[in-house]
């Protein structure tokens, strides 16, 4: 098991984790990496708050795509290469240095700094694979993969280059293009004329690592949401609505916590760590079906810093929107995540999604906080049907023949989690 105090050997073929021993654990340097995404949220969550349009949540939500999709990258490349290894090391602390750059320039991505997002985005995406493939010499299948992946790179980071040269709705419908060229690409299986396509079955992956990569982004997001709920909270003069706005987004953010947390994490991570086929089900699970988790975090901030400042009245149309929309899209990821690892649908997330949706007419009648006191009521229901169903949360006390059973049901899609 490689562990965090352990290094793996200098030299090339040094710089690949180790295989065959135990699953590899996430290292202090990429948790360190991660810190640059803290801020990389708050960048994205703060300026919709000044834009609460169908405009400004559409720019965010491409601008999240682009953020979720350059830390999700670094992720399997660090799921691959050791991240303490001396080379390794070096390209992750450089790939930060442009993370902050472009962090910086989201809030005026869609303005004056488009160009300066899209040449630091593409010089992450670029750059991170050109050093894959230069360093991935003794492993030929690694190494035809990356090339594969750097030929749709550099294709995508032509179109936002030219994005960031012209303005208004031309650089999104560039930029929408290349996000489109992005995430099409591990469902093409990179497929590139003269290299082929690449099959799941070729990418290797420690599933437990990628398990616990996107747990770790999930809490950034849950953290940063209550930071800024506590920022919020601690501009305003202390009275009972106020106070009652914060608890009620508090106990909100601790019931999504709950319901990712108590067992479906644990579970899921065993399940792709004995899966058959580990990089199918983490293409599905885990790049792509927990970005409606991560967006719905973000509107739930937006959500509760609205109705901290102003819990009284009657709310906007976009109030009711994010909302109601914040735990209903992480309700909908979360139960497409347990759809795709266990082979069954969570019936209590969908009936969730359904009261929320019905709680629609409220919000034109009702003050903020009566909505937020409904929307927290609803979720912390699933967290307790969560606990009540499954009452020992984050039990690893399945037998080793258990849990490869898990494994080769999820391949066929045989398992099913009645919660």
């Amino acid at each position: 098991m490689i562990r965090r105090h352990e290094r793996a050997p200098s030299g090339g073929p040094g710089l690949l984790r180790v295989r065959g021993v135990s699953s590899a654990h996430v290292t202090n340097m990429e948790l360190f990496f991660d810190l640059v995404y803290v801020f990389a949220i708050t960048e994205l969550t703060h300026p919709l708050l000044g834009r609460l349009t169908w405009l400004g949540a559409g720019q965010t939500l491409m601008l999240l795509l682009a953020v979720w999709w350059a830390w999700m990258y670094t992720a399997w490349v660090t799921n691959w290469f050791h991240p303490d290894a001396g080379p390794v090391r070096v390209m992750l602390l450089g790939t930060m240095l442009v993370s902050l750059i472009m962090s910086v320039t989201l809030p005026a991505a869609f303005g004056a700094r488009g160009l300066e997002f899209a040449c630091a985005y593409v010089v992450i995406q670029v750059g991170r694979t050109i050093f894959v493939v230069a360093a991935a010499r003794e492993s030929p299948v690694l190494r035809r993969n990356f090339q594969r992946i750097l030929v749709w790179s550099a294709t995508a980071g032509v179109g936002w280059i030219c994005g960031g040269l012209v303005h208004g709705w031309a650089r999104g419908a560039l930029w929408l293009a290349a996000l489109a060229v992005d995430y099409a690409a591990p469902a093409a299986g990179f497929y590139t004329p003269g290299l082929g396509r690449s099959q799941t079955t070729d990418w290797s992956i420690a599933g437990g690592h990628l398990a616990e990569r996107c747990q770790l982004f999930l809490i950034i997001v849950l953290g940063e949401s209550i930071l800024d709920t506590g920022a919020a909270f601690g501009r305003l003069r202390i009275t009972a609505a106020p106070v009652a706005a914060f608890v009620l987004a508090f106990l909100t953010s601790v019931a999504l916590w709950w319901i990712y947390f108590n067992r479906a994490a644990d579970d899921s991570a065993e399940a792709i760590a004995s899966a058959a086929d580990p990089g199918r089900l983490g293409r599905s699970a885990y790049v792509y079906l927990h970005l409606p988790m991560v967006a719905g975090v973000i509107l739930l901030a937006v959500a509760d810093d609205l109705v901290i400042v102003q819990p009284h009245g009657h709310g906007r149309p976009a109030e009711t929107a994010v909302i109601l929309g914040g735990p209903a899209l992480f309700l909908a990821g979360h139960a497409l995540f347990k759809r795709t690892v266990f082979g069954a649908f969570s019936a209590p997330r969908l009936a969730a999604i359904v009261v929320l949706a019905a709680l629609i007419p409220v919000g034109s009648v009702a003050p903020p906080l009566v909505l937020l006191g409904a929307v927290t009521a609803v979720v912390a229901g699933v967290a307790v049907w969560d606990s009540r169903r499954f009452p020992k949360a984050g039990s690893r006390s399945r037998s080793a023949g258990e849990v490869g059973k898990v494994g080769s049901a999820v391949e066929v899609g045989e398992v099913g989690d009645g919660g």
